[in-house]
């Protein structure tokens, strides 16, 4: 026996974007000829850097986070934050993958209509799966180009969106959104911060945001007040920030500090001070929060992405180590116990993954004008947000146990990628907020009849009566909860949007089967509806083979 962690079989991915079999299944389905044609290569090169050069510019990232310096040499405030190069090497890479350019260049977004989202998408899934902290200023980027386009004017979006999709990251801008202040945090109605007017559409912002994500960013979106006596969200308005003025001196906002958070250390989240801060009223007055919502919700989904992703490469970095690990006198996959967590993990990650892009389709088919899928879209943006960011930390934490002792050793990938994934269940809204955002969205839309009857119809094609029965029961306990008095409602409320998320994937899982991925879906179907069933009695289980549970991970070395 060889005095080595692993055995000579040991040859983990260099592609991730050919080595996932089920990425590759389902986008050989989702996207057009045309865009197959023109996007694969890209996400071809970015799968090699993913698997590659990233995983070490990721980790030089993470142990040199940004610095903040308050002051040059001579005594001038200059609030400059400066980042270690592998961040900048690590944008660069992110910008020439083409994931705004193929979403906001107008030439793009007229070739691939309909399919932007899942294009910019595929990327970012593959970017993450190496680089969560620099995919924020990514997500708030991207949030920023969508309220541009949607709210700006011609003249503002004519000079600042060639900075996003440009594929040249030299002329690259990013974007912040400076929504959270000390007063509120979640509670967005209890923010402070004010705006005057100086002239036209400038207003001068004054008072303290408390997290701006990005801090370093070109172009930000701030939430004032231009009328403190109107209470509550009904007084804020929205404001263009941007980083420096026409004649090109910084546009004043102080850096108190930088955050020392958990993970997503390569990102700069700051707490800051706008001072006579110059800003330019986006939309109507006292439409800020209905305007912003539109970034927030890009930002919730760009949040399930990053814990797909990472939740993506904790499995893989296990299920790679396990098949090249001796353990009690065989290759450590093939202990049952290890399968049988295997299976879980998986069936997970199947799960989830089906959910995401249902979701990403539909933000998809709205953007196109389909009334209904924006109905679908307002309930499941908090659905995926809090299902899949807190599997996300169970898939990991239990992906590095597998490994063992060196899964939990800072020189591998795994404690980097737990760190970096608790921030979702808390950012962007906690599990709470989304529970209630769900609430707020079956009582004002028709999403939650929709999912229903879309569950109804694939149970019906499927010929699955379990399916049909479970829905009916779902159903039956829908008319109680919104009869129920409000404190009542919102603690039943819970279980209940987690048993709809539970039941809509197991539909969409059959609704996903076809050839090419009846390897996984059957068998995470299989141990779902199991799990779903709450089946926890004493009774002999009998484990997948290893040949099986390598077709649940889907992943070619």
């Amino acid at each position: 026996m060889k005095n080595k962690v692993l055995n000579d079989n040991h040859s983990p991915s260099k592609n991730f974007f050919q080595s996932d079999l089920i990425l590759r299944n389902y986008l050989k389905n989702a996207f057009s000829t045309e865009a197959k044609k023109y996007f694969y290569p890209k996400l071809d090169s970015l799968g090699k850097e993913a698997a590659t050069v990233m995983t070490d510019l990721s980790l030089q990232a993470d142990k040199n986070s940004p610095e903040l310096v308050k002051r040059d040499k001579w005594g001038e405030t200059i609030n400059d934050i400066r980042f270690h190069p592998a961040y900048w090497e690590l944008m660069k890479i992110a910008v020439e993958s083409e994931m705004f350019s193929v979403k906001w260049h107008p030439d793009m977004r007229k070739k691939f209509a309909g399919e932007t989202q899942r294009l910019s998408f595929s990327a970012g899934f593959i970017y993450a799966m190496s680089e969560m902290g620099v995919y924020c200023p990514l997500c708030m980027t991207d949030g920023v180009a969508r309220l541009l386009d949607l709210y700006c004017d011609e003249a503002d979006k004519k000079r600042l969106m060639p900075h996003i999709y440009t594929d040249k990251a030299k002329d690259f801008f990013t974007g912040a959104m400076f929504l959270t202040e000390k007063s509120g945090g979640s509670d967005v109605g209890a923010n402070l911060v004010t705006a005057k007017n100086i002239k036209g559409n400038s207003y001068h912002l004054n008072g303290e945001k408390w997290f701006c994500s990005n801090a370093n960013a070109d172009l930000i979106f701030a939430l004032a007040r231009t009328d403190a006596n109107i209470p509550r969200t009904k007084g804020l308005s929205i404001f263009l920030v941007e980083k420096h003025l026409p004649d090109e001196t910084k546009n004043p906002i102080d850096f108190f500090r930088l955050k020392e958070k958990m993970g997503v250390k390569s990102n700069a989240c700051a707490e800051g001070m706008l001072t006579d801060t110059v800003g330019t009223l986006v939309g109507k007055e006292f439409e800020g929060f209905a305007i912003m919502t539109e970034m927030l919700t890009l930002s919730r989904i760009y949040t399930a992405v990053g814990a797909l992703s990472g939740s993506r490469r904790a499995i893989i970095e296990a299920y790679q180590f396990l098949c090249s690990r001796n353990a009690f006198g065989k290759v450590a996959i093939e202990h049952a116990l290890i399968r049988t967590k295997l299976t879980e993990l998986s069936a997970l990650y199947l799960a989830n993954f089906y959910l995401l892009w249902r979701t990403i389709t539909a933000l998809d088919k709205a953007d196109a004008g389909n009334e209904r899928e924006k109905e679908i879209l307002r309930i499941l943006t908090p659905m995926i947000k809090k299902r899949l960011s807190e599997n996300s930390v169970y898939i990991a934490r239990e992906s590095m146990e597998l490994m063992g002792g060196i899964g939990y050793i800072e020189d591998t990938v795994v404690p980097k990628t737990f760190r970096d994934l608790m921030v979702n269940p808390i950012w962007e809204g906690t599990g709470n907020i989304m529970i209630l955002d769900m609430l707020r969205a079956s009582k004002k839309s028709k999403g939650l009849i929709f999912i229903c009857e879309e569950i109804a119809k694939i149970a019906t094609a499927k010929k699955d009566s379990w399916l049909i029965l479970e829905l009916e029961k779902f159903q039956s306990f829908s008319k109680k909860l919104f009869a129920m008095q409000q404190d009542e409602m919102e603690a039943s409320a819970k279980p209940f949007y987690e048993k709809l998320t539970e039941l809509y994937q197991l539909a969409l899982l059959l609704a996903n089967f076809n050839e090419g991925n009846k390897k996984w879906t059957r068998s995470a179907f299989d141990y779902l509806k199991n799990a779903y069933n709450n089946s926890n009695e004493l009774s002999a289980r009998q484990p997948l083979s290893v040949n099986d549970v390598k077709d649940m991970v889907g992943w070619e070395m």
